[in-house]
């Protein structure tokens, strides 16, 4: 029952993304059908830089609803189930998820929280705990198939499983709900473990997509300023001074 360790891969996203949001976005404002511009787009007849500058133009002015075009999938492990309900909350997605009931979680690995781990009798406790839920699942799923459960002991069994509990995800994202998911979790007040995961995935869409993802992340970055109130900013950035409009 190890700790383990967060892992971020790119599986795929949507070919020729550039050209794609470039033809949708050109959609918007020309007259013509973009269906006739597609060939000379793939073959080049419109350099790269020129698409790129028009996309990054019209993104500038606010207009991000072609972007929705494209999507990116991750493969994700070394995560906790803590961090998977939050993932989910992000509704715009499509999640495959590792089944606790159809896979053993016998002598499962674990995510340890850094703050736990660096303090000794914190992290003696926890390991203990995850030590213990792992004897109690052995236990219980001994005891169901004794009585006939067979497979199925799994999925009661795993009511003991804590929230440290590592798993492994399939998440897929547009481009739009991206942009919005890098701006919570990016964020200082992000948990520190999907924080790390919002960050390994922005690196790969950047590197991947730099037109849309150059100047993604938390909020505060893009604008200048926190949006958050000061009794929540982490004080990276100034707060936005706003004097409440009452009426005199």
């Amino acid at each position: 029952m190890p700790a383990t360790k967060l892992a971020v891969t790119l599986l795929a996203h949507t070919p020729d993304a550039l050209s794609l949001i470039y033809a949708a976005f050109r959609q918007c404002y020309h007259d013509g059908y973009v269906a006739d511009m597609w060939p000379r787009l793939l073959a080049g007849e419109i350099a790269q830089e020129k698409q790129a500058d028009f996309v990054a133009r019209i993104l500038a002015s606010g207009h991000e609803s072609p972007i929705e075009h494209v999507s990116f999938t991750f493969a994700i492990a070394g995560v906790s189930r803590a961090l998977s309900h939050q993932l989910v909350r992000h509704r715009l997605a499509s999640y495959s998820q590792q089944s606790q009931r159809y896979v053993d979680a016998a002598g499962f690995d674990y995510v340890l929280p850094p703050q736990i781990a660096a303090v000794p009798e914190a992290r003696e406790r926890f390991e203990a705990a995850m030590a213990a839920a792992g004897e109690a699942y052995a236990d219980l799923q001994a005891i169901l198939q004794a009585h006939g459960r067979g497979a199925k002991a799994n999925e009661d069994s795993r009511f003991v499983l804590p929230n440290a509990c590592e798993t492994k995800v399939v998440a897929t994202m547009n481009c739009r709900s991206l942009l919005h998911f890098f701006e919570l979790r990016c964020c200082m007040r992000a948990q520190w473990e999907i924080r790390a995961m919002a960050g390994r995935m922005l690196a790969l869409c950047r590197e991947a997509l730099p037109v849309v993802f150059a100047t993604a992340g938390a909020r505060c970055e893009r604008l200048g300023y926190c949006p958050e109130d000061v009794r929540f900013s982490c004080g990276r950035y100034p707060v936005r001074d706003v004097k409440p409009n009452i009426p005199v």
